[in-house]
């Protein structure tokens, strides 16, 4: 299991639900009206990968990485993760040891997976309204009604007198939303013009690990793949060059110099 952080500067982009609802449905949804504006866009970003490190060490270097940015703690901090519990309490166990505000907020991707999961318990699968439905509740989300979402929910599905097991998706929603909703402010997000979703990590998993890990017939052992992760992350965060400079210093001081300076004082 590859474990992956990034740190970037944002720009901060704010925006309103209805420009989250029109990009998720893509062109048609604002063709009658104005598009969206252009969502906050990570600069200067660094990658950390490892399949050897716990996701723990891999999150404390990106917040060494943060710090080494922003050492006064001037500048907002945030965190955008996928809900894991273990990420969620790593992350606010290291912004006390800092001593800094880090807002945390779900992937609204990821709660949309769980409201899909609801929609199946409720409609039958290719029903046009599943998506309405959905589409919907995320724009509640949005606006902070996630408490209302999910006490619609548990009515509807108790109201109709679904079985457990036809009821099984919308439960698994409702008690995800109630689990996370101290990580759901997406209205306090939006207003400060800061990512929603994990475009950031998830496109990395994409190209720093699938494209390259998962290619037909590889085979990898934990250093090969670990190396591998190391030099793509270097690559796509723009340190190669630097690194591999500094890499084939070393080595030339190793195998090189250092047997030329004793030499000369077994010389000597």
């Amino acid at each position: 299991m590859a474990e992956l952080a990034a740190v970037a500067d944002i720009q901060p982009a704010p925006r309103t639900a209805d420009d989250i609802l029109a990009a998720l449905s893509g062109p048609a949804s604002h063709s009658d009206g104005p598009a969206p504006g252009p969502g906050p866009e990570a600069a200067g970003k660094t990658v950390f990968a490892s399949v050897r490190k716990p996701a723990g060490e891999v999150i404390a270097e990106a917040f060494a990485e943060a710090h080494r940015r922003d050492s006064d703690h001037l500048r907002p901090w945030f965190a955008v993760v996928d809900g894991n519990n273990h990420q969620i309490e790593t992350i606010t166990t290291l912004a006390a040891d800092y001593q800094v505000k880090v807002p945390i907020l779900i992937d609204l991707i990821h709660v949309t997976h769980y409201l899909w999961k609801a929609a199946n318990s409720f409609f039958y699968t290719g029903d046009p309204e599943a998506r309405a439905w959905v589409r919907d509740q995320t724009a509640k989300i949005l606006d902070g009604k996630h408490r209302d979402v999910r006490a619609g929910i548990r009515r509807r599905a108790s109201t109709y007198g679904y079985s457990p097991a036809e009821r099984a998706g919308a439960d698994e929603c409702a008690d995800y939303l109630e689990h996370k909703q101290d990580y759901l402010d997406y209205p306090a997000f939006l207003a400060a013009g800061w990512p929603v979703a994990s475009g950031l990590i998830e496109g990395a998993a994409r190209w720093i690990v699938k494209d390259r890990m998962e290619v037909t017939g590889a085979r990898w052992g934990l250093n090969g793949a670990e190396a591998i992760l190391k030099l793509r992350a270097l690559h796509g965060t723009g340190d190669l060059g630097d690194y591999l400079d500094y890499h084939f210093q070393q080595e030339k001081h190793r195998n090189h110099d250092s047997r030329y300076q004793q030499a000369q004082e077994l010389a000597a």
